[in-house]
């Protein structure tokens, strides 16, 4: 079964850059508005304070915005039961997810996404959100998020902030290398 799953993954790899017109004449006018692939791992008391804010629950879908190898999701399906799907822009994240799929395994819990953060079309769906993305992106994803989710979605990040939506939550949290911000807002009632 993991081979199986390993191969339909690498298969999917191989025809990414098609989907996202990397390969081909014609310009790709679908690119996503914002595409910093830095990634910065999220250390293992972070995901645990998000996840204690959050109160997430087996009931919950989680996404994960910029979710990198997509360690949050999988531990959340993990030791909660809920669903998570990981959205990434960078074709070498989603591969290292795939590795995670492995080690963690939650068989169809997760499911990780090689998108664009700021064009998804089920977003909807979430109870929770996460991520660990730069204000540039912070300000772009706001009045997204303020549309499309519903009241009551969870939503955290670490370190970063709105600038025009102050948390309902920040608590700090010590690391083995540093000390990070956790975020929270609750989606309000429109």
């Amino acid at each position: 079964m993991k081979t199986l799953i390993r191969a339909a993954c690498l298969v999917c790899l191989a025809v990414i850059p098609f989907w996202t017109g990397a390969v081909g004449s014609q310009e790709n006018t679908d690119k996503p508005k914002y595409a910093n692939l830095t990634f910065v791992f999220t250390a293992d008391e972070v995901i645990d304070k998000m996840f204690e804010l959050g109160k997430v629950t087996k009931s919950d879908i989680m996404f994960d915005l910029g979710c990198g190898d997509n360690r949050i999701c999988f531990k959340a399906a993990k030791k909660y039961g809920c669903k998570g799907i990981g959205l990434d822009i960078n074709p070498v994240r989603i591969r290292e997810a795939m590795d995670f799929a492995e080690k963690y395994n939650v068989g169809l819990l997760v499911e990780t996404r090689h998108a664009d953060a700021l064009n998804v079309k089920d977003l909807s769906d979430a109870t929770v959100v996460v991520m660990y993305m730069f204000p540039e992106f912070m300000n772009l994803w706001l009045p997204i998020a303020k549309e499309k989710l519903k009241p009551g979605t969870r939503m955290l990040s670490h370190d970063y902030s709105f600038s025009d939506w102050e948390p309902d939550l920040t608590v700090t949290v010590k690391s083995s290398t540093r000390e990070h911000k956790v975020h929270m807002w609750t989606v309000k009632k429109k």
